[in-house]
């Protein structure tokens, strides 16, 4: 048995693709104690922490601004002043290696003893 084609009552309409609403971005949260002008500070400097055998010292390109880690957690960071500047190798092992707690934090101390009037000078200087 034949069965009579499929019609439709009504034509269909003419579409213009998916519509799109617009999508609205948040500003970015505002972290308590971003100062950018402490992370710029460190720009353009030689590694500070200095872990033996780890970095040449002087004229890396790597270097980037380390957070203190004590005081820190999931989500958290400190104030951009508890940085100095690290060259990646020193900054990684600061960060993820298995040193202990304290040898790690006496490197930190030391390099933001001398890290901290330098800053002072060259933000003075701006």
């Amino acid at each position: 048995m034949r069965s009579a084609p499929l019609t439709r009552k009504t034509p269909l309409k003419a579409s213009t693709g998916l519509q799109r609403t617009p999508f609205k971005r948040r500003a970015p949260k505002k972290r308590p104690g971003h100062e950018p002008k402490y992370l710029a500070a460190c720009r353009g400097e030689r590694c500070y922490l200095q872990f033996a055998g780890c970095c040449s010292y002087e004229g890396d390109p790597t270097v980037v601004p380390a957070h203190q880690n004590q005081g820190k957690g999931t989500g958290l960071k400190v104030h951009d002043r508890f940085s100095v500047p690290a060259c990646h190798f020193c900054h990684a092992l600061y960060d993820q290696s298995g040193i202990d707690r304290e040898t790690k934090r006496a490197t930190f101390d030391w390099a933001y003893t001398r890290w901290e009037p330098a800053r002072a000078e060259k933000m003075g200087a701006q």
